[in-house]
């Protein structure tokens, strides 16, 4: 995703849709009040957090980062295009909510990631694994949801199983490469919160 990047090709990073798991949704919002909910969802504070990381670093957030659209996964960011939020995947403002960081962090990935290549899979494998683990996609609660019942050991095991979801969309990694590109660089790329202190 490096460079210029049509809207309607492949993205190699597309949040994977709750309804691709176990206990996702069916129905979805009106594009209004997924433009509302998008609104809304840009006062949420870690939202808030993540774009003035982004300003302090020196990518500007600009106003149309993120649009609301029709698309096969719940969101996805694209270099150079900004964020998309799928509004008929969108049940409830809390999605849009995780959507919107989940994106934010690959943004703020691309800003700070000077040579970060998007048709790298270990660049790729390493973003996705800050943004599923940095963005609470992987919480307990929302693995309950989902039909994931392990209660011990799951954000682990989410984060590589939703990270490798996501580099399954990218056209340059095969399933063996983006397995083996999330085990080359989990440990440091699980360990990297930036920017935020900790994992929140």
């Amino acid at each position: 995703m490096a460079g210029a990047q049509a809207q309607d090709s492949v993205a190699p990073e597309a949040t994977p849709a709750s309804a691709s798991e176990p206990g996702g949704a069916s129905r979805c919002m009106s594009r209004e009040d997924c433009v509302a909910g998008i609104r809304s969802a840009l006062k949420h504070p870690t939202v808030r957090f993540l774009m003035e990381r982004m300003e302090k670093s020196g990518c500007p957030v600009w106003p149309r980062l993120i649009t609301a659209t029709t698309c096969s996964s719940s969101g996805g960011y694209a270099s150079g295009f900004g964020i998309k939020v799928c509004c008929n995947h969108m049940q409830f403002q809390d999605e849009i909510n995780q959507v919107l960081i989940h994106e934010l962090i690959h943004a703020y990935d691309d800003c700070v990631g000077k040579n970060l290549d998007w048709k790298n899979c270990a660049h790729h494998a390493c973003s996705e694994i800050r943004a599923n683990h940095l963005s609470g996609d992987c919480h307990y609660k929302r693995e309950l949801l989902r039909g994931f019942m392990k209660m011990r050991g799951h954000e682990q095991e989410c984060v590589k199983r939703r990270s490798l979801m996501s580099l399954k969309t990218n056209p340059y990694c095969s399933d063996a490469a983006a397995k083996d590109a999330i085990e080359a660089v989990w440990d440091i790329c699980y360990n990297d919160t930036r920017p935020f202190d900790r994992a929140p």
